[in-house]
């Protein structure tokens, strides 16, 4: 995007500094980030978000807002300057909104960029997986006493596997022949373990699950670390709302445990990592044991399962319907995002039973 449009952006926000330049930030699948460099003291990341995806932009963005100002509230004797440093913090536009409606039809935000940071597309070591832990349990921890009744859906049904599986019979009804045949060994897979994949959605609707404010987008980049890998906090709230927390934990196993890329054409490389996830499940047992329910705790390995399984199915119906929902670079990339999934559940049901166990142990 040309500088001056993305400047004559900036300027409708009450940030106080002037455009220098920007750079891209590519990690997202659906929005477009970018990092504006200020004359003053601080940056910032300005943000489009995609109104063909979310339905309600005003409404994301007062949950981003509303989150945010519920965790600020939980460090009442730190400045906001400390403040800007350790949780996301939104920038008012000049009418007092927090975004900022473009004629052509783009919302935007602004957000304060937290200095010396850095985010992880692949872990690479079990303190990182650890310190992730221990970030997702601090945000569920500190949004608990959060009246979830103030957030909107921000995508209805999002992790709704009824819904998912609707979504993809339909797909496969209207795909093309040649990509139901490239796409045939994981059609046959989605069909075999449709059963084990309700179980989750089946115990929130019974009552067995709490709902709880989640953040429902926990990949391992959306956790920001300073650069000696100390967790700071959660980044890229657009899909918080009401959930079940194995929705937040095994959307952050599926990243931290695979030993490559979410879209890795090579799918020898593709295998999940043990440690990495007893790792990230003790620091998020650190920081939530106390406040789960014993039902919680035993469904974490299902969480993973489940959680690996939905992104899988997501990218497959994206590639039956022709490529309508994630950005892709080639013909067949969603495609080989779903194998990369389905590829990672195989490597975790060689240790399944036994991550059961523990779980079964650590609830009682």
């Amino acid at each position: 995007m040309k500088a001056e449009i993305l400047k004559s952006i900036f300027n409708e926000f009450d940030h106080k500094s002037n455009y220098i330049s920007h750079s891209e930030l590519n990690s997202g699948h659906i929005n477009d980030t970018f990092l504006i460099k200020t004359d003053g003291t601080k940056d910032y990341i300005l943000q489009r978000i995609n109104h063909t995806i979310f339905k309600d932009v005003p409404g994301l963005v007062n949950n981003k807002v509303l989150t945010s100002e519920h965790l600020k509230s939980k460090y009442p004797n730190i400045s906001e300057e400390e403040l800007s440093k350790k949780i996301l913090c939104f920038v008012k536009n000049k009418n007092n909104d927090f975004y900022y409606y473009k004629k052509d039809g783009d919302f935007w935000n602004v957000m304060i960029f937290i200095e010396d940071s850095i985010t992880h597309d692949i872990v690479k070591d079990k303190e990182i997986a650890y310190e992730g832990g221990k970030l997702l349990g601090d945000f569920l921890n500190g949004t608990s006493d959060f009246d979830s009744s103030q957030l909107i859906d921000v995508i209805p049904n999002f992790h709704d596997m009824a819904s998912r599986y609707k979504q993809y019979a339909s797909s496969v009804q209207s795909a093309s022949k040649e990509r139901l045949k490239k796409a045939e060994r994981y059609t046959k897979i989605v069909s075999d373990l449709k059963e084990e994949m309700h179980i989750l959605q089946n115990l929130k609707e019974e009552g067995e699950i709490p709902v709880r404010v989640t953040h429902n987008d926990t990949k391992i980049s959306n956790s920001l670390f300073t650069k000696d890998n100390k967790g700071i906090c959660m980044i890229d709230t657009d899909t918080v709302m009401p959930g079940i927390i194995h929705y937040d934990f095994g959307d952050a196993i599926r990243t931290i445990c695979n030993t490559a890329a979410e879209d890795e054409k090579d799918l020898s490389k593709v295998e999940f990592n043990f440690d990495y996830y007893k790792s990230y499940k003790k620091g998020f047992l650190e920081t939530t044991k106390d406040s789960l329910t014993p039902i919680e705790i035993k469904h974490l390995p299902l969480a993973a399962k489940t959680m690996i399984f939905i992104m899988g199915l997501r990218f497959l119906t994206d590639y039956l319907n022709n490529d309508v929902y994630y950005k892709t670079e080639y013909l067949e990339h969603n495609l080989d995002r779903a194998k990369n999934q389905f590829k990672l559940i195989e490597s975790l049901e060689k240790q399944y039973n036994n991550l059961k166990s523990e779980a079964v142990l650590a609830a009682s």
